[in-house]
């Protein structure tokens, strides 16, 4: 018996590994990354001020990272493709040659940001829908200059189907998990199972070279037994979406972004949330958020990036509103092919909850990159950012409100 079950094991193992020769498949290398260093009048090492509101450009004093590997379509049957796509990322403040890569006070952060299987192909009736299941970036949508994601409902685990198309756009759904934290029981801090069902439908033909998206999350909260024994006041919530693309816009495009959240979604507009990790406790909260933003051709030599946006969310208890405005420009001289001059500017004003909050931004740098034009990278710029906080005189230490920094930086996606 012992020998029969010995022999079993070999040929499972033998199948496995045909079975692994024949669905052998090449990789794809895919990634971006950003690093540099520089110094700061009197923070010491360069600092990073609300990149989110007054722009990324000079701001950034992170070592960050995602290097994704995804095969090439595996074919299956007439028409199948299969496609798995992995991807580690990794950040840190980049002051050490060797620094570790624990998620504690004295390392710094890994993390398996995608796994997954996506499948095209499957059904007869659109061989474009894809099937997909794991974790995934799932059609993200963000704001460059600001790193801003709008729409970012990439959470847990998950999965579903994409691209279906129904009348004349693509339909698609999702459903991924994307627990929050919830409150003290029995001196833990446990999650709270909070369910994202993403549905969207894209791709809507308007005037000439403009088009339509709308979208609906719905965060389903599903407390467990002993989480509903300690009454706490979690409520489902929605987030809705749309998202007007203008294309060929002055030889580049313009969005204009209008969403809506109940709940707890309600408190991602005004703070910036992305439609991830909603928190399952509110007290009829509702928000919304106008985003308009874009990049065009003002010349030949002339590219001009902008994001302005307004939001609030308002709140059942006895918090006073929370609202939130900024306006952010990027305009880029191209000297030749090689070389650029990038200048910045930002502003934003907040009053959350009656604590008012205001700073600002400029930004010069000396760029080289692989190619003209705004989004030519790989790029290697020097920079001098000069910032200030109007509402807090001891942002950048004693009786400072304002900071210079100069430094370096590389930055690129391919």
């Amino acid at each position: 018996m012992k020998n029969l079950k010995v022999c079993l094991t070999a040929a499972a193992v033998s199948s496995a590994l045909l079975a692994s020769s024949a669905m052998a498949a090449g990789v794809d290398f895919h990634g971006y990354m950003r690093a540099g260093t520089g110094v700061s009048a009197h923070g010491g090492a360069n600092e990073s001020y609300e990149k989110n509101k007054v722009g990324r450009l000079g701001n950034e004093n992170d070592v960050y990272g995602e290097i994704q590997l995804d095969t090439t379509p595996i074919k299956a049957g007439d028409s199948a493709e299969f496609l798995i796509s992995s991807m580690v990322a990794y950040g840190s403040d980049g002051s050490n040659g060797w620094e570790s890569v624990r998620d504690d006070d004295n390392g710094n952060d890994i993390t398996l940001a995608q796994f997954n299987v996506q499948a095209k192909g499957l059904f007869d009736f659109d061989k474009e829908a894809t099937l997909w299941a794991g974790k995934r970036y799932y059609q993200r949508q963000d704001i460059h200059i600001t790193d801003f994601y709008y729409w970012n409902t990439s959470g847990g685990a998950g999965g579903g189907i994409e691209n279906v198309t129904v009348g004349p756009g693509k339909l698609s759904f999702a459903f991924m998990r994307d627990d929050s934290l919830g409150a003290d029981i029995n001196a833990s801090n446990p999650n709270i199972n909070v369910n994202n069902f993403d549905l969207r439908y894209a791709g809507l033909s308007l005037w000439n070279d403009a088009s339509l998206e709308l979208g609906l999350n719905y965060y389903m909260v599903n407390e467990s037994d002993e989480q509903e024994a300690h009454n706490l006041d979690t409520k489902d919530s929605v987030m809705a979406t749309a998202v007007l693309t203008q294309g060929n816009f002055f030889g580049g495009f313009n969005k204009t972004v209008f969403q809506f959240g109940t709940e707890g979604a309600a408190t991602a507009m005004a703070g910036l949330g992305s439609g991830s990790w909603v928190p399952a406790i509110s007290d009829g909260d509702t928000g919304f958020r106008v985003i308009n933003f874009g990049v065009v051709d003002l010349s030949e030599n002339w590219d001009f990036g902008h994001q302005v946006m307004y939001a609030q969310s308002s709140f059942e208890d006895n918090r006073d509103d929370h609202t939130f405005a900024n306006l952010v420009i990027r305009p880029v001289y191209n000297w030749s092919e090689t070389m650029k001059t990038e200048l910045e500017g930002g502003y934003y004003t907040e009053d959350n909850s009656g604590i008012d909050q205001a700073g600002a931004k400029f930004t010069v740098a000396q760029a080289w990159s692989a190619g003209s034009g705004f989004w030519a990278r790989p790029e290697i710029r020097v920079y001098a950012s000069y910032v200030n906080d109007f509402e807090d005189d001891n942002r950048f230490g004693s009786d400072q409100s304002d900071e210079v920094s100069v430094g370096i930086q590389a930055e690129a996606w391919w």
